[in-house]
């Protein structure tokens, strides 16, 4: 390189720096902060603890777990989790389906004219199974109302793939469940090879993660042999795809519904036969040296399938809010700070929304001009909270957004990210202060949020949000009884009386 060439690389890394380091002062700005990025190296990941010789090979342990499964040996709280979340993830996938960008991927769909073998989310319409993934992962993530798990909704793609092929292979629940505990548990660790690191920075996980998880599942329900799963996982590795600029945008939900889609085309295409380098994941230009530039990964656990399950002992939270879970602790903070306030909205002097530096680089403090900016908006939530109460599906209408109520407190709301409340994560602490004209002060902090681990939403509370987001498009009835299938997973004899049910009566 000559040295113009060093001078020009120099001079450019120094502009990257002082554009991300301002960022995280300008919260108040339009869009979401950006945090710092730090220079990577291009280096391939480095394995902790181990010499080459005794390195993992990813594709054949995870071959290995898919195919040597046994649902009878699985502890009854992994039974448990996989049943909420099944109920979780349906639930809002009826609601997803009502929402604009639902809607557009099924005219795109209905247009492709594909092959009508598997249902989608509440539409009459039938079509092959990578569309309907497609389709139903879109709903599912539509609404940002999704299960989180391990690092955001890192399998918000696995049942809406999971549904599709068990509709075609004619699936019994027990093979339903298992393919989703195996899904589970595959993304998992894949979240924690490097999660001392920022999990592949501006990459979002449903996307990255959820198309692995979605593959595995759909190799498990296709029976595919141990074989030919590396080739799975390899193809599937090349699919994964979406980063988190693409944020309160109708293109945030196609990450889950392209990992879905793109999950069942790489269990299809490894049955078949085709191809894929078994050592995607760990060999040189794979899947971690590609994404996690620079960053020491761990294989250790792909060691413990089997013996550690993530869907009980990792990070997870069942969403109470329809919106960016990095923002729900400022919401609860809000809702007791309501409490105190009560109707002296109009005494409020300012606002000051303390968060953590996870938080500062989604959440914007702008009023929202449509619901997907809503959903990260601190400058909508908090005056929301303080007005109506807890922000459910109602809140996220253009109907709600049209509150002058809610734009005159939005002018009075500040925030920035409190070296206090740390780096952030599924548990994003956040503190509000709302100063009052007499000069008097009142302050929350919140830790955790609700449906967290340290605050778990119940099976009624779980059951509620149910039948709130069925109501979007069907009866308590209809609901009831798609409800009680679901709450008999694993053990259901059959579940053929779901599909009708699922699609549009």
């Amino acid at each position: 390189m000559s040295k113009k060439d060093k001078n020009a690389t120099a001079a450019a890394f120094d502009r990257r720096q002082l554009v991300g380091g301002g960022a995280l002062a300008m919260l108040g700005a339009a869009g979401p902060a950006r945090a710092q990025e730090a220079p990577r190296g291009k280096e391939a990941p480095k394995a902790k603890g181990k010499s080459s010789a005794n390195a993992v090979r990813v594709g054949p342990a995870i071959a290995d777990f898919v195919t040597g499964f046994d649902l009878k040996n699985a502890p009854q709280p992994v039974v448990d989790r996989a049943r909420a979340v099944f109920i979780d993830t349906v639930g809002v996938m009826l609601a997803g389906s009502h929402e604009e960008a639902a809607h557009f991927i099924v005219a795109m769909v209905k247009s492709e004219g594909s092959s009508p073998q598997a249902s989608i989310v509440q539409e009459s319409l039938r079509a092959s199974p990578q569309l309907a993934a497609l389709a139903n992962g879109v709903a599912a993530h539509a609404m940002d109302y999704d299960f989180t798990y391990m690092r955001a909704q890192a399998i918000a793609a696995v049942i809406p793939a999971i549904l599709p092929v068990a509709e075609t292979v004619k699936a019994t629940s027990a093979e339903i469940v298992s393919a989703f505990i195996i899904g589970a548990e595959v993304a998992a660790r894949i979240v924690r090879a490097d999660q001392d690191g920022p999990m592949f920075d501006g990459w979002h996980s449903t996307g990255m993660v959820g198309v692995l998880g979605a593959a595995a599942a759909c190799a498990r329900l296709m029976q595919l042999p141990a074989a030919a799963i590396p080739h799975v996982m390899g193809i599937a590795a090349s699919l994964a795809s979406g980063f988190t600029a693409n944020f309160a945008t109708m293109t945030k939900p196609l990450h889950a519904g392209n990992a879905a889609r793109n999950g069942v085309l790489a269990a299809t295409l490894g049955k078949a036969g085709y191809t894929a380098n078994p050592a995607a994941f760990e060999g040189r230009n794979g899947y971690f040296q590609t994404f996690a530039r620079g960053i020491d990964v761990s294989y250790d656990g792909f060691k413990d399938f089997g013996s550690r399950y993530d869907l009980v002992s990792g990070r997870y939270r069942f969403k109470p809010y329809p919106c960016g879970g990095l923002t729900h602790t400022t919401i609860e903070a809000a809702l007791e700070l309501r409490e105190r306030v009560g109707t002296r909205l109009d005494d409020i002097k300012s606002i000051h929304c303390g968060v953590s530096r996870a938080a500062g680089q989604r959440a914007s403090t702008a009023y929202p001009s449509n619901t997907e900016q809503a959903k990260f908006s601190v400058g909508y939530l908090v005056p929301y909270a303080l007005v109506h109460g807890a922000p459910r599906i109602a809140a996220f209408t253009a109907k709600a957004l049209a509150d002058d109520r809610l734009k005159a407190i939005q002018s009075k709301i500040t925030a920035a990210v409190d070296p206090e409340l740390g780096p952030g994560g599924d548990d994003s602490p956040a503190r509000i202060r709302i100063t009052m004209a007499d000069g008097q002060v009142h302050e929350v902090r919140k830790d955790f949020s609700t449906g967290s681990v340290n605050l778990p939403m119940t099976q009624a509370q779980l059951e509620e949000k149910f039948y709130d987001c069925a109501a979007v498009v069907m009866d308590k009835a209809r609901a009831a009884k798609i409800l009680a299938i679901l709450n008999e997973l694993p053990s259901r004899a059959s579940f053929d009386d779901f599909w009708p049910l699922f699609r549009k009566a």
